[in-house]
């Protein structure tokens, strides 16, 4: 148990360190290299990849047609019927945001448009290397599906022999895409963002994924022009404010259900209550021998600390400066506190609403800033995947009127060329 305040600054800040952090000056030569060897052997480099960290001994790229469509009659009529519901409740979600053109006239003459253009080439990435993820195919297909973008490439990881989840082919399949490439990790990024021989270039790379698909996203949209990312996406993370009357085995259940997601991932409780923190870490050794992902929940658990606060309003500041990916809220009486959220990627409010409901099936997105970045990025939503353009049109009585703005301010800065483009239209007696 960590006392917040009985800690000095530099204890406080340890205590919300993120591990992946402390590794990104390795990791960023490491994922440097990926990407040049990705844009000089383009497929090859993948296969290689894939041999050495699938443990894939015959690796290929691209999933047949053929492959996708058998997918429906392979899984279970039970999973079947999950991801639909899943799929259903996401795109009515998504479907409120598809956005409407603006336009207004802001003086006579002078008409004023807000336009919305769908990105035409996506790419969309899953993680896949410890358990399949078609959840998160769905959280981006379905906005790529409802964008109306042209290519649509996903890429998702595959290990040793087995063959790709057909749970993943289904839910990109109720998604309309057809080209799936088995391929993770930083070389799959590359791959997507510079174009090879079977990997369709796209304009835009979205999805969560391990610390080295968060540092090639970012190292690729500051080198390559042109090619832009949704966000900071890397390990998963949770935050918990839980008071005295939480229910413990909830916490922890909470806890662990992001643990599981990967070894660097973390966990953070805070709770005003000594009693509940004790009851929650009892639940966590509990819990933790009942799960199939034990190993990987520990070693995330080791990231992770149980924070004492001095009262609630102390811990949603604590979750401000922390910057959560998910914020669970276990509180009796969550309305008046609501006010006090920040920085938080998406918000799960009351004893009965689980991460995993937006993690799966509630409607909203579980694409998520993490490592802070919720301080400035948005959870993942529909008009990620448009661009937005002006478009103006002035009548020469609407240049008349608005010259009397243009012409000071050309002259004010210096700007001659500017100004003649408006007198020389208003000369013109044609």
């Amino acid at each position: 148990m960590f006392i917040w305040n009985e800690a000095d600054r530099a204890q406080q800040k340890a205590a919300l360190e993120r591990p992946a952090v402390t590794i990104s000056d390795e990791l960023e030569k490491v994922v440097a290299k990926i990407i040049a060897e990705v844009e000089l052997n383009g497929d090859e480099a993948l296969l290689e990849y894939a041999r050495k960290f699938d443990k894939r001994a015959q690796p290929r790229l691209l999933v047949s047609a053929e492959e996708i469509q058998a997918s429906e009659g392979v899984i279970s009529a039970q999973l079947k019927q999950a991801i639909d519901q899943a799929y259903s409740n996401i795109r009515a979600f998504h479907a409120l945001q598809v956005p409407v053109e603006k336009r207004l006239e802001t003086q006579p003459g002078v008409i004023c448009e807000l336009k919305y253009q769908a990105i035409e080439a996506v790419g969309l990435y899953v993680p896949g290397g410890s358990a399949p993820l078609p959840s998160s195919v769905l959280m981006q297909g379905v906005c790529a599906q409802l964008a109306g973008a042209r290519t649509v490439v996903l890429c998702t990881p595959v290990n040793g022999e087995q063959s790709i989840d057909p749970a993943i082919l289904y839910a990109a399949k109720k998604c309309g895409i057809t080209t799936i490439v088995e391929s993770g990790g930083a070389g799959a990024v590359a791959a997507m963002a510079l174009g090879t021989q079977s990997v369709p270039k796209v304009d835009k790379v979205f999805g969560p994924g391990n610390a080295f698909v968060t540092m090639a996203k970012q190292l690729l949209s500051q080198s390559l022009p042109g090619f832009a990312i949704d966000m900071p996406a890397g390990p998963s993370e949770v935050l918990v404010i839980a008071d005295e009357r939480a229910n413990p085995a909830y916490v922890a259940a909470d806890l662990l259900s992001q643990a599981e997601h990967g070894p660097d991932s973390q966990v953070l409780l805070l709770s005003n209550s000594k009693q509940l923190i004790k009851e929650a870490q009892g639940e966590l050794d509990r819990q933790l021998l009942q799960l199939s992902r034990a190993d990987i929940a520990k070693q995330a658990l080791k990231n992770s600390t149980l924070i004492l606060v001095e009262d609630i309003e102390q811990a949603f500041a604590v979750s401000a400066e922390y910057g959560p990916e998910h914020l669970i809220l276990q509180l009796g009486e969550p309305a008046p506190y609501l006010p006090l959220v920040k920085n938080a990627g998406s918000v799960f409010v009351g004893d009965y609403t689980p991460e995993s409901a937006g993690d799966y099936a509630s409607g909203t997105n579980h694409v998520l800033p993490t490592y802070g970045y919720s301080r400035c990025y948005s959870s993942l939503n529909l008009l990620d995947f448009y661009r937005t353009y002006t478009q103006q049109t002035i009548s020469k009585g609407g240049l008349q009127l608005l010259s009397k703005a243009i012409l000071p301010l050309a002259e004010a800065e210096g700007l001659d060329a500017h100004a003649n483009a408006v007198k020389i239209r208003l000369e013109n007696n044609a």
